[in-house]
């Protein structure tokens, strides 16, 4: 089998690790990835294809603006029932995309530590394979997001679509070489947006939702670029130490530039938001002679 993947996942590491941790129930789908021969060219593909990222990232781009600059023309579109059931069906996969990795994880975290957790390329077969897999290819699919942005012509932050471009391009780019830290940020990328995308969901659904409810998801997303500025740190000083961690410079580097520029700008969001005082309006009562 092509190289690319290293001795880390050669047929006889790929059923080391997936002996280590057995979970009791299995989905149908998830059964699939028990299988080496089944794992394999769906990872291929990834490495031989991640270029393809980039393109679709563009292209997104250029449509985001070109959509703007059309529905100038138009009344904006309703759309509730469909951004409710779209937020729904988001939160609703990230939520079992949490609960099914979790335990991996929890397992990695307790018998192998944090240092493990970085840099031991452990979950690319079974269950927490399936649902690497699924995160990497959910990215093109929350791309649909901002096409309600656009149809419903509200306000278009750079955050978003800066944050949606570059997430599908790293998430394909580092799996071509099966990054070791993917481990933490498939999981907590998969418990933020559980959060996240069911507040967006009753949101839609015109409930008042309390101002620490935004606060506290806001909070999360920027605890999760700290974290991924951690991990990376960790997985730098491990290699240049000379010791063994399965996550390339270019990874490191990229990942680094990606979660350093969204803390600055989820951080400026929080404090534009949050904690910037609102100017007064002064009501002005005219009075007749």
């Amino acid at each position: 089998m092509d190289s690319v993947f290293g001795e880390n996942f050669n047929r006889e590491k790929f059923n080391e690790y997936l002996n280590e941790f057995n979970y009791s129930f299995l989905f149908e789908f998830e059964r699939k990835y028990l299988d080496y021969d089944y794992v394999i060219p769906k990872r291929q593909w990834i490495a031989q294809n991640w270029h393809w990222s980039i393109i679709i990232s563009i292209i997104y781009i250029i449509a985001v603006f070109a959509g703007q600059r059309i529905m100038e023309n138009y009344r904006k579109f309703d759309l509730k029932r469909c951004l409710v059931a779209w937020n729904f069906i988001l939160a609703a996969f990230s939520f079992l995309g949490s609960i099914r990795f979790l335990p991996h994880f929890f397992f990695v975290l307790e018998n192998k530590g944090i240092d493990g957790s970085i840099c031991i390329q452990d979950f690319a077969q079974g269950v927490p394979g399936c649902w690497t897999y699924l995160f990497i290819m959910s990215k093109v699919a929350e791309l649909v997001d901002t096409l309600f942005i656009i149809l419903r012509k509200q306000n278009l932050l750079f955050l978003h679509w800066y944050h949606h471009a570059t997430v599908l391009i790293y998430c394909w780019f580092a799996s071509k070489d099966l990054s070791s830290s993917g481990r933490w940020f498939t999981i907590m990328n998969y418990i933020v947006h559980s959060f996240m995308y069911g507040y967006y969901a009753f949101r839609a659904l015109r409930f008042k939702i309390p101002k620490w409810i935004n606060i506290a998801i806001t909070s999360g997303q920027i605890s999760q670029m700290v974290v991924g500025l951690y991990v990376n740190t960790i997985a730098y000083k491990k290699k240049i130490n000379g010791e063994e961690c399965h996550v390339s410079y270019d990874s490191i580097y990229w990942s680094f530039f990606m979660y350093f520029t969204y803390f600055v700008l989820f951080f400026n969001f929080f404090m534009n938001a949050y904690l910037k005082k609102q100017p007064i309006v002064k009501k002005i009562s005219l009075k007749r002679d």
